[in-house]
């Protein structure tokens, strides 16, 4: 049997507008997946939902199938995407209309039963994370366009997947190869040498979106379509299924994939081979999201020019300090941030930035109280005073955590094209998830002469979040190096080396197969992304940081 073709046009609300048109005529595809949805998308549509019961999911969507609906139809390419957010089925309906304007024969069903918002009182988005298989249900029945709501990432590729194949539920193998695949894919030119640690390698000014070939047993080749930009090796691969990752065990509604077992190869130019997954039945529980409003924030950030860097910042803070005493916010964080440099040639590079950081659950108190203190120091402050920007008002932030209900406790629905309704049955098998046992490690590298040097010329990284968490995968490109790495960077050492983390949870996961170490730091990121409560709330440059930290590196290596 021909392998399935899968391609991604999109990796988060916002990607590029393009991309679904270049995927349909850059190259032979099947079908075309688009995910929209980020723990931080879902709190931004539940507020477009606060204000217009009608909205709700990625509007964006309608625009791009408008130019290329047509196109996808008569070449019998089927979507499917996470582009309905809340409203699935508004989306579908937009999308039906959208067809019957152009006069195109279009089938378009959708997945409901993930939102459990009216279960979780005082969020303003709960829901939970279904698997391919109403995905799959509604492409057995004949859609050519499947919209859903909250799903896992992957699912976008397993459900196709286990349609086309006829893959049953404890097909576990075959659906684990499919769930590696998905993950590769969801985040679009994350595969294909965006965002990657030695993206000098290859001409990444523009990636092109990457494609899966995926076979009958599960396996499948990872590339993307001829001329197009960008990158595909071992590399960019090992990088994306470190994103977002913890250990040897990747569960999922439909399966738990066995990372541990993934074996890579090079297939030839910008094709990597995956093969040798296992996996085993998904955990009792289904992840649900849940999105809240936390309360209010504002932000300063003053620039401190010149000489005497310390004691402006000193003086400011104190100034604020005496100021914000009268109502004082629930919240207060202070980062001084040395860019500056002696004796610079241009002002900016003469400057330091002190950011002030309120949170409160009152609006006012974050609000009005201080940006009339900020700017009542206008003309009696630090020598040079000025602000990036004025405060205004406190805006509201949100806060997410992760709930867990019963596979039953959730009404999953496939609404097919033609309005019938099919409920998806839960898994008949479950498996409680537990740790991989930790494997053995490599022999160690002999003693020789080592070099002072930033861990980043031997290591790759990429790290990302999970709520509040945060992980940093490390992989290294050669055995000898993994015999350094294994031994090297242990938990203890990454917390040396992240000061940010000495007093927080560090667990550390060994991936022998991908020369991997991932690391899990909890509650790095605080209440999660929406909360901001670091410089970088996603943790994104998170790896980068690490590997521009220096260690005892072997010459060897070098």
């Amino acid at each position: 049997m021909n392998p399935l073709r899968i391609g991604n046009f999109s990796g988060f609300y916002g990607d590029r507008a393009s991309a679904l048109r270049e995927m349909l005529t850059g190259g032979e595809v099947d079908v075309l997946t688009g995910d929209y949805l980020a723990e931080l998308t879902m709190l931004i549509l539940a507020r477009d939902r606060l204000k217009d019961p009608g909205a709700g999911y990625a509007r964006t969507f309608p625009r791009q199938l408008e130019d290329c609906l047509g196109l996808a139809h008569e070449r019998g390419v089927r979507i499917v995407t996470n582009a309905g957010g809340l409203h699935p089925a508004g989306l579908a309906s937009e999308i039906r209309a959208l067809a019957g304007r152009l006069g195109i024969p279009v089938r378009v069903a959708h997945v409901e039963g993930d939102d459990l918002t009216a279960r979780h009182p005082g969020a303003l988005a709960a829901h939970a994370y279904l698997g391919g298989s109403g995905i799959a249900e509604c492409l057995r029945a004949g859609a050519d366009i499947v919209v859903t709501g909250r799903v896992t990432d992957a699912a976008l590729v397993t459900g196709p997947a286990a349609a086309h194949f006829g893959w049953g539920p404890r097909e576990y193998d075959r659906l684990a190869g499919a769930v590696v695949a998905g993950h590769v894919l969801e985040c679009g030119t994350q595969a294909t040498g965006g965002n990657y640690a030695f993206f000098r390698e290859g001409d990444v000014r523009r990636p092109g979106f990457p494609l899966a070939e995926i076979h009958a047993d599960g396996s499948s080749v990872i590339t993307k379509h001829p001329g197009s930009g960008g990158f595909v090796d071992t590399g960019t691969v090992t990088a994306q299924l470190l994103y977002e990752t913890g250990g040897g065990r990747y569960a999922g509604p439909d399966v738990t994939a066995r990372l541990d077992t993934v074996r890579l190869s090079q297939d030839g130019p910008d094709r990597v081979r995956i093969d040798g997954v296992r996996g085993e039945a998904p955990p009792p529980t289904l992840k649900v999201g849940l999105n809240r409003l936390g309360g209010f924030r504002n932000e300063v950030v003053f620039v401190l020019t010149g000489l005497d860097i310390e004691a402006k910042a000193g003086l400011v803070r104190e100034q604020l300090s005496d100021a914000l005493a009268k109502s004082p916010p629930a919240d207060v964080r202070w980062e001084l941030v040395r860019t500056d440099r002696a004796d610079a040639v241009t002002e900016e590079t003469a400057s330091a930035l002190l950011r002030l950081v309120v949170r409160d659950p009152d609006e006012r108190v974050v609000g009005r109280a201080l940006s009339g203190a900020a700017v009542e120091l206008a003309l009696a402050s630090y020598p040079g005073f000025h602000v990036l920007s004025p405060p205004g008002k406190g805006s509201p932030y949100g806060v997410f955590e992760d709930v867990y209900v019963p596979h039953g406790a959730v009404d999953h629905v496939a609404v097919l094209h033609d309005g019938r309704r099919v409920p998806v049955a839960p898994p008949q098998e479950t498996r409680p998830l537990e740790a991989v046992a930790e494997p053995i490690l490599p022999e160690p590298l002999p003693p020789g002469p080592v070099r002072r040097a930033p861990l980043g010329l031997v290591a790759g990284a990429r790290s990302g979040d999970k709520g509040g968490n945060a992980n940093v995968g490390v992989w290294v490109r050669t055995d000898e190096a993994w015999r350094w790495l294994a031994h090297e960077l242990t938990a203890e050492r990454f917390r040396q080396l992240i000061p940010e983390s000495r007093e927080l949870p560090v667990t550390r996961h060994l991936l022998p197969n991908l020369r991997a170490v991932n690391f899990v730091v909890e509650g790095i990121l605080g209440a999660g992304v929406a909360a901001q409560a670091r410089f970088d709330p996603q943790a994104k440059a998170l790896g980068e940081w690490l590997r521009s930290r220096h260690l005892d590196i072997p010459e060897v290596l070098l």
